[in-house]
């Protein structure tokens, strides 16, 4: 009976560990939302809480309005036919008013062919000397700089494939482009871009506060890591056959890096202790809606739950920071704060006691989360003290993924 008792345990366990697992999606999980089922996708359903305020643009954000301009590049004037009273009409009549209304719009593009054409010339002396073409234009036919610059912006900035750069290209302003231009045209790019990598390592190094973020990838067949390194202005992206350290050593930047470094939970991070470091509260989250999806299932009628107070604390810090510096306040009155960060540091002890003897896998999960919530509480709560900092690290996490 005792075998059989803990074999029940075991297999209990399993299924519990399967459901936990059968359970996870982008919503509360690192999972991209590509991963979801097309047949069970969870319902959109944002990590924040309701803030109270209404949708959209909020009272003293600037806005990008369209504004009339004083000297637009063209004015039509459009006269009245006859009077509305009388039918009279009115050419003579004095003018009492007007009113603008500007359209902005583009003109007609196409493409615009230059020739230049290399003259040779015979000197009485017998020697034929040619004309020399602009810098740059090295082919009997090419793109020039505007369309390459082009090319480079919807490949390698919005990310298009080579087919829908060449395709746009060919519908927006009716020259052919192929795939292998684009290919080309990229890599001409590359090759002249001499120290400039350098440049852009050198400058995130020297910033202030710093994303860093790691995704996979395939070369060539092979697993590959794909690390971020990026700020406000400048982002870095390398590729290495290692995820952790080695990999986050060869792009050359947390190395060196002396600012505050905004990452998720992954370990090789905080081996650089030359940074202060900003633990990713959007991947908190999310591992906190994991914990209390479980809890859920076990128990559908609980009514209060450790994940979901720590989780809706840390989103009451992120309001309360964003309302301060929309405000333009200096400071976030204390008691506000320090309620928060109670409710906080009380929920995720109060997780950690109840996992502390963990009986399955999933136990030992949220038990590691909840010690990871209070052993890095000041790596979770530093954006409440340096609004410099952004709570959380999606900005790495996107471009890298």
């Amino acid at each position: 009976m005792v075998r059989q008792a803990e074999r029940i345990d075991q297999l209990e366990a399993e299924v519990a560990e399967l459901k936990r697992r059968l359970g996870q999606n982008s919503r509360n999980s690192s999972r991209p939302p590509s991963s979801d089922s097309p047949f069970t996708k969870p319902a959109p359903k944002s990590l924040r809480r309701e803030s109270g305020k209404n949708p959209g643009g909020q009272p003293g954000h600037p806005g990008s309005t369209l504004a009339l301009v004083e000297d637009p590049n063209e004015r039509k004037r459009h006269e009245p036919g006859a009077c509305r009273g009388c039918g009279a009409g009115l050419a003579d009549a004095p003018e009492v008013g007007m009113e603008r209304r500007q359209v902005f719009d583009l003109p007609p593009v196409t493409v615009q062919v230059t020739e230049h054409q290399l003259i040779a010339r015979r000197c009485s002396c017998g020697t034929t000397t040619c004309g020399t073409a602009p810098d740059g234009v090295t082919a009997p036919t090419q793109y020039g700089s505007r369309i390459t610059a082009i090319i480079l912006y919807l490949y390698v900035g919005q990310f298009l494939s080579k087919k829908r750069t060449a395709q746009a290209l060919a519908e927006l302003f009716g020259t052919p482009v192929s795939e292998g231009t684009v290919a080309a045209v990229t890599r001409r790019a590359a090759d002249r871009l001499d120290d400039f990598l350098d440049v852009v390592r050198d400058r995130i190094v020297e910033a202030e506060v710093a994303g860093f973020d790691e995704t996979a990838l395939r070369v060539a067949g092979e697993l590959h890591w794909v690390h971020c390194a990026r700020t406000d202005r400048y982002t870095l992206i390398t590729c290495h056959r290692g995820r952790g350290q080695e990999g986050i050593d060869h792009a050359g930047v947390l190395t060196r890096f002396r600012g505050v470094a905004v990452h998720d939970a992954w370990a090789p991070y905080d081996t650089y202790v030359n940074a202060d470091h900003q633990l990713c509260c959007a991947h908190a989250l999310r591992e906190l809606q994991a914990v209390a999806d479980t809890a859920a299932q076990t128990d559908p009628d609980a009514r209060w739950h450790w994940a979901t107070q720590a989780a809706d604390a840390l989103v009451a810090m992120q309001k309360l920071v964003d309302d301060a510096i929309m405000a333009g306040a200096d400071t976030i009155a204390p008691d506000l704060l320090g309620t928060q960060v109670g409710l906080y540091h009380s929920a995720v002890q109060i997780g950690y006691n109840q996992t502390t003897a963990p009986s399955t896998k999933t136990m030992q999960k949220h038990n590691a989360l909840a010690r990871r919530l209070l052993d890095r509480q000041d790596d979770y709560l530093r954006f409440t003290q340096d609004w410099r900092i952004p709570p959380d690290n999606n900005g790495s996490d996107a471009t890298s993924a």
